[in-house]
């Protein structure tokens, strides 16, 4: 049973993509570097900004990222992403990262929270418009 300060996993969305980071993931500690939680943020940003362009896109800026807690070797991590905000031919997407201790489903953690802006291009590299949100 939940209190009613624990954090639980959005019940509203379904995670774009879900990883257990492994040892060859982690510092000697067990930390997992952030440089690998980035790319994973990127890889799940990528999965709407592709799906709005209905395209091809590339990663042109990382805005803001933010890392709140440690994640560990064999956490869950479940990354939630967005398309936020829409240009003439970007994308701003939100990813938030959620980690399950040890898989436990009561024990989670908010680890990071990013946007990403991306811009779709077409067959030459181009950049193209988008359609609005």
């Amino acid at each position: 049973m939940s209190t009613p300060d624990q954090l639980l996993l959005p019940v509203d969305r379904e995670p774009t993509i879900r990883v257990i980071p492994m040892p060859k993931d982690s510092n000697a500690a067990g930390d997992v570097f952030g440089g690998w939680i980035m790319a994973q943020v990127d890889l799940a940003g990528s999965v709407p900004a592709v799906a709005h362009a209905k395209g091809r896109v590339v990663t042109v800026a990382v805005n803001e990222f933010m890392f709140k807690e440690p994640v560990f070797v064999g956490d869950l991590c479940s990354f939630y992403a967005v398309v936020d905000k829409v240009g003439r031919t970007s994308m701003r997407v939100h990813v938030e990262v959620f980690a399950q201790r040890r898989l436990r489903p009561d024990d989670v953690a908010k680890v990071t929270e990013a946007f990403i802006t991306y811009v779709a291009v077409d067959e030459d590299r181009n950049p193209r418009p988008v359609d609005p949100l």
